[in-house]
């Protein structure tokens, strides 16, 4: 029998509420979509799926439908939309009970939790991807290296003093910056700020941290910043990627975070850290954020002087490279999205 993909209207109050609907028996939330499929038999819904740019998630059949290659049609559908928009990379988010039909779809698993599998396919990989990194960046397979993570949402004295932190207690240091454009601070931004910030420091390197690290395909509740059932498992993934590709890659012997006194989907990412890591070797340091007038120096912070216009309270708080930028137009144009 032949079933039709329709598209699913976005904009119909209607239309969504009976897709979040059918995806509720499946345990699934629909939200973070740009791009909707389902199909009908009659007037009821027996599957669906959806994606955001280039990641795609909230796929469900019904049970009683399975088995009849609705998934093919699916997908078709999905990865005909991103061929359209020159998306020619994508991963899917999935249950672990259904990483086969993807693996049957030629996409390859990159890691699976207990409750959610992470595949990719198209004209790259994580391999690849990192091999290229290494590449780029000249990163020498013959030496270790202490690596840091950081969004810097902007870069403040408390990241500085975290990467002097680390400098002075390691030969080689890698800091990955959060390459997912979801902040105030655009990611070209954020990347010259430190860059600049640290370029006194000489055994630092400052890398984009692409796809596979704090991303929207490895880790979106870091940007929603809200704790629900899935939180921790999406730590797990991203720390279990980490430790399974970005280790043995860069040689990293030793991560080092902030401590997190405020943000809790944070401080359950950092404890998934020190849980996760060290069964791929690697030593993890919490340090204790740096406090200027009894309070943790925080980019938070900064944003919510900047918001106020307190320009003089957040020249405590920042590099004079990082206050160049705010005082500078440019940095004007990024202060009046707060």
């Amino acid at each position: 029998m032949y079933y039709n993909v329709e598209n699913v209207n976005l904009k119909s109050k209607y239309e969504v509420s009976k897709v979040e609907e059918f995806l509720s028996r499946f345990d699934l939330k629909y939200e973070e979509v740009d791009y909707s499929v389902l199909i009908k038999d009659v007037e009821n819904i027996i599957a669906t799926c959806s994606k955001k740019e280039n990641i795609i998630k909230c796929f469900a059949i019904d049970e009683n439908y399975q088995g009849l290659g609705l998934s093919n049609n699916l997908i078709s559908k999905v990865t005909e939309k991103l061929f359209l928009e020159n998306k020619y990379h994508s991963f899917i988010f999935t249950k672990p009970e259904n990483q086969h039909i993807f693996e049957a779809l030629a996409y390859k698993t990159i890691f699976t939790t207990d409750k959610v599998s992470l595949l990719e396919t198209g004209n790259k990989n994580i391999n690849i991807s990192l091999d290229k990194l290494k590449s780029d960046y000249e990163i020498d397979e013959d030496k270790e290296y202490a690596v840091i993570v950081m969004n810097c949402n902007p870069f403040t004295l408390g990241h500085r003093y975290l990467i002097e932190k680390a400098s002075s207690e390691n030969e080689n240091v890698i800091i990955f910056v959060v390459e997912e454009d979801k902040s105030v601070f655009p990611f070209k931004v954020r990347y010259e700020l430190i860059k600049v910030g640290t370029q006194d420091l000489s055994n630092i390197v400052v890398i984009p941290a692409g796809e596979y690290v704090i991303s929207s395909a490895t880790f979106p509740n870091y940007f929603l910043k809200k704790k629900d059932n899935t939180l921790k498992e999406y730590t797990k993934l991203d720390c279990n990627i980490f430790g399974k590709y970005f280790v043995p890659k860069f040689n990293i012997i030793k991560r080092y975070i902030g401590s997190e006194l405020h943000c809790e989907v944070t401080n359950i990412y950092n404890e998934t850290i020190k849980e996760v890591l060290p069964k791929y070797n690697v030593e993890v340091d919490i340090i204790d954020r740096k406090e200027i007038l009894d309070d943790a120096v925080s980019a938070s912070r900064v944003r919510k002087l900047l918001k106020e216009n307190n320009i003089k309270e957040v020249e405590k708080l920042v590099p004079k490279t990082t206050l160049d930028f705010l005082i500078s137009e440019e940095g004007e144009m990024v202060i009046n999205k707060l």
